[in-house]
């Protein structure tokens, strides 16, 4: 018996926790890399785009060369040679192609894609995958800092030889921030795009470890601290999207405390009165 979140054939809307110690969890190339925030709120972000990059580069990790986990948008390839190369196989059949690309990119099977650039006009038109990430939000207000730091080698044999020892920079890092982005998932876009339960299975593990295989100086320590997954008992639910996600519920422990970990928050499930058929699952839960 398949798993209730391993199911595509059911509706799963699920809740992402996750925290940054001093790192940068998405910076901004508009705001000189400093950490995204809400300019009204000051709470930190972290877009949708940045979590689909790690979970398409991890699924790339963990599935290597298997045809069918194809990752179409990746670094160094282009986008329009592979839509030619579905027109290839299915010639004036969009939906031919589309079908093609969805059997050989996981990411297209699962976000979708706009596929109508190309040489051939309308290319492969575009795909609507069953996934949908929101933006994670800080749950306070972080502070963004900005630290100088030093290099004990200059950049040019010219600088060298001119006396100058060191380079100086910058990094930008928040103290702590715990996130929140909800996750969204449709079964009948599922069925039209061929979602199977191993996709379902790669996709919730390349959320379980994505961060653990996406280090960088420049992001500091990150960690999922909370996977939950509501699934409804048929393709379409039995309740709205947020009357399921609104049931976590994170409290500071002490307001007066800035918060450093995750611990600092109480996390709290409501499981009265749930909708009938519907099934948590805790796929991590580092709360005790």
């Amino acid at each position: 018996m398949t798993a209730a979140h391993l199911d595509p054939t059911r509706r799963h809307d699920a809740v992402l926790l996750f925290d940054v110690v001093d790192g940068n969890p998405n910076g901004d190339p508009d705001g000189g890399n400093q950490p995204r925030t809400d300019d009204e709120t000051g709470q930190g972000l972290v877009t949708d785009v940045a979590l689909k990059r790690k979970i398409r580069d991890t699924v790339s990790l963990l599935h290597g060369d298997d045809p069918r986990y194809g990752i179409f948008v990746e670094a160094g390839h282009a986008l329009n040679t592979r839509i030619e190369q579905a027109l290839t196989a299915h010639p004036g059949n969009a939906a031919g192609a589309q079908q093609w690309l969805c059997e050989h990119y996981f990411d297209i099977r699962m976000f979708g894609g706009v596929l109508s650039t190309g040489a051939t006009k309308g290319g492969a038109g575009k795909v609507r995958g069953p996934v949908q990430l929101t933006f994670a939000r800080s749950l306070d207000a972080i502070l963004p800092t900005d630290h100088a730091i030093t290099r004990v080698t200059p950049t040019t044999q010219k600088d060298l030889d001119a006396g100058k020892q060191t380079e100086i920079g910058s990094k930008w890092t928040v103290p702590y921030g715990l996130y929140r982005a909800h996750l969204f998932f449709s079964a009948p876009r599922a069925q039209q795009t061929g979602i199977t339960s191993d996709d379902m299975a790669a996709l919730w593990q390349a959320l379980t470890v994505m961060f653990d295989h996406d280090r960088a100086a420049s992001r500091g320590e990150m960690k999922l601290c909370g996977l939950y997954v509501f699934s409804h008992p048929d393709p379409l639910g039995v309740a709205p999207a947020a009357a399921l996600t609104n049931r976590i519920t994170l409290t500071r422990s002490n307001p007066e405390k800035p918060p450093r970990q995750h611990t600092d928050y109480d996390r709290t499930i409501n499981t009265t009165d749930q909708p009938a058929g519907i099934e948590l699952t805790r796929l991590v839960d580092l709360w005790p």
